[in-house]
Parts: structure tokens; C-alpha cells; sequence
């Protein structure tokens, strides 16, 4: 889902001279506060604005009607010995049933192509369905920071009552500290040193002055959300040593899931902001695989598999074509051969049997 109305802020701008990280964005609906939405009500209580957003997805599968002919069987005709000494009559040629053969080969050749087909067109229709709510790839290894970098805070501040279960919040967030080492801190308000229309600067100096008011080490991530009449903006600061594992990428990696949380009415807030942080943690500490892995894979086994069938087929082949041979060799009458030359044959064909 893409996001309404959101754009894309800086992102590791730091402050404090370049030497923490940081960045944000903003999104929402552009107009006013939603009634019925994540945690709206007539009641009055507070939440973030429910939306969705609609899309299609095209896809399908290659197919089609096989058409089918009729078939013919050869006609066999009686051998009528004719008189002299070679014999002589009039026998028409059977068919091998390679037609069949053939027609399965392409059979089996059409649906491997198809499938082929499928698999790649389903993932790159998995990844087309999602450019617009696209996650941030993890492109590189991440070491944890060590154990006794953070000097242990709470896990968050709701200046705006959204936060009713506290477990479920701090599940994720707690979640996120052991997979990366830093501390996640969430500051959640309404308004920007008063101001309910804050600008995206407003909002970085913002969370810049409370990191170091919040915190006594460099080992913390700092996420101020910011929702005032259906708008929201976020801004990031991570600390010196938490910039050695919330780089650039991760940040994104953690907007990005901000963003497509946001706007699923499934979760409630609590869900949402746990949700992102849990996700956000487990792609940031592992490097994504390139879906075209499992194509490149797929398609070295499809052809395995018709290589295979190939010389199973060319094999098959072979072998009823010996035994076609040595069948008109035994019906051939023996009057046509000489006596040293139906023992020859007589001999050849009991060492066939008995191999």
C-alpha cells in the first residue's frame, strides 16, 4: 500500500556534528481526523486515522485446450507364402507408436515451460504488487552491539494516550534491543514544541534536543511519531554506536515498516508500533535473498529434468527398436536363409533370450 499523501524526508542527516544518524518521513491523508478510524471514535478517544488503500493484481497461467485428432492403426495383412525357394508375400510396415511418444514429449516439454513461466511471473508479481509499500532490501551483515554499550532506559513516552496494553508494545521493542543491541525509544505525540503543523527541520531538532535529554550513552534509537489531524511524521536519531548498526539502510528498513503498518485497521496501535520494530529487527540483522535465487534454481531443475527425460526417451527408443528388429528377424520364414544361416540366427536369438 502505498502511502497517502507521504513523502520521503532526509535520511542520515544526523546532527551533533555528523556524528549520530538519523532521518524520517511523513505521510497520512491530507485532510482531517477520520472518524471510526484506528482508535477514533464519537467518544472522543484518541488513535491514529484508519485508511486503506485498494490495488489489483493481475495474474494467470498459461494455458489452452489441446486438440486432438483421430488415430489410425495400421491394417496387417496375412503373409502368404508364395512358391520358390525364398518365399515371398507382401507385408506392410507397423508403426513404432512414435507419434504417441512424441506427442507426451511435447506435452511434458509445454508444461515444464509453463511452469517456468508461472514461478517467474508469480515472483516478479509478488514484488511489482508491493513497489508501492516496498520494504528497504538488507544488503549487508550486521554485528549486534556488545552487551553493557546501553545504559538501560524505559521503552517509551505516550503523550497522546494511544498506548493501552503496555506488554504487547514492549514485546516488540524488547524484541528489536536483542536482535541489534541497541535500545529502541518511542516518543509518541501530537504536537512539536507546541506547534501542530511542525516542519520536517522542527521535527529533527526536535528529536536531536531530546535524545540528549532522554539518554546518557550513544547506544540508543530515538523514534519520535508525530500524528496531529490525520498527518503523521516520524524522525530517527540513532546514537554514535548505534549508528555502526542502524546505518542509513536500517532506518529506512524501520521507516519503511512504519509506513506500511500504519495504514492496517487490522492492528491496534500498540500492534502496529511493536509489529514494525519486531519486522524491521529481523530484516535488518539478516541480509535479503534476491527472490531470483529460487528462479535461477527452479529453472536448473527444470531442465535437469527434461535432459533427463530426453535421453530416457532416446533410450526407450532404442530398445524397442531392437526388440522391432529381432521380432522380424524370428517372423522371417527360414526357407529364406540358408541351413548355416538359420542356425546362425536360431543361435543368436536363444543368447538374446538368455541375457
Amino acid at each position: 500500500m502505498a502511502r497517502g499523501g507521504g513523502s520521503r524526508g532526509r535520511s542520515g542527516g544526523g546532527s551533533f556534528g555528523g556524528s549520530r544518524g538519523g532521518g524520517g518521513r511523513s505521510g497520512g491523508f491530507g485532510g482531517g481526523l477520520s472518524l471510526g478510524g484506528r482508535g477514533g471514535s464519537f467518544g472522543g478517544s484518541s488513535g491514529r486515522s484508519g485508511g486503506s488503500f485498494g490495488g489489483s493484481g493481475g495474474g494467470g497461467f498459461f494455458g489452452g485446450n489441446r486438440n486432438t485428432g483421430p488415430s489410425f492403426r495400421p491394417v496387417f495383412s496375412p503373409i502368404i507364402p508364395m512358391g520358390g525357394g525364398f518365399g515371398g508375400g507382401y507385408r506392410p510396415k507397423r508403426s513404432s507408436g512414435g507419434g504417441g511418444c512424441g506427442c507426451i514429449t511435447l506435452i511434458v516439454v509445454l508444461f515444464l515451460i509453463a511452469f517456468i513461466f508461472i514461478v517467474i511471473f508469480s515472483i516478479w508479481g509478488s514484488m511489482d504488487s508491493s513497489s508501492g509499500n516496498k520494504i528497504t532490501v538488507s544488503s549487508i551483515e550486521r554485528v549486534p552491539l556488545l552487551p553493557g554499550s546501553v545504559n538501560e532506559t524505559d521503552y517509551y513516552t505516550d503523550e497522546i494516550g494511544w498506548i493501552v496494553n503496555e506488554s504487547k508494545l514492549v514485546d516488540g521493542l524488547k524484541h528489536f534491543y536483542k536482535e541489534t543491541g541497541v535500545q529502541p525509544y518511542l516518543y509518541l505525540t501530537d504536537n512539536i514544541n507546541g506547534s501542530y503543523y511542525p516542519t520536517q527541520n522542527d521535527i529533527e531538532s526536535f528529536a536531536s534536543s531530546l535524545y540528549d535529554e532522554l539518554f546518557t550513552d550513544e547506544a540508543h534509537l530515538l523514534l519520535v511519531f508525530f500524528e496531529y489531524e490525520g498527518m503523521y511524521m516520524d524522525w530517527y536519531i540513532a546514537g554514535t554506536q548505534a549508528k555502526s548498526v542502524i546505518d542509513t539502510e536500517a532506518g529506512n528498513i524501520l521507516l519503511d515498516y512504519i509506513d506500511r503498518y500504519y495504514y492496517d485497521d487490522n492492528l491496534s496501535d500498540e500492534e502496529f508500533f511493536s509489529k514494525s520494530f519486531k519486522d524491521a529487527a529481523d530484516r535488518i540483522m539478516t541480509v535479503t535473498r534476491s527472490p531470483w535465487i529460487t528462479v535461477f534454481i527452479v529453472f536448473g531443475l527444470v531442465i535437469l529434468v527434461i535432459v533427463l527425460f530426453i535421453w530416457w526417451k532416446k533410450h526407450k527408443e532404442q530398445k524397442n527398436l531392437e526388440a522391432k528388429r529381432r521380432e522380424e528377424l524370428l517372423k522371417t520364414p527360414l526357407d529364406r536363409f540358408g541351413d548355416t544361416e538359420a542356425e546362425d540366427l536360431m543361435k543368436k536369438y536363444q543368447d538374446d533370450n538368455e541375457i
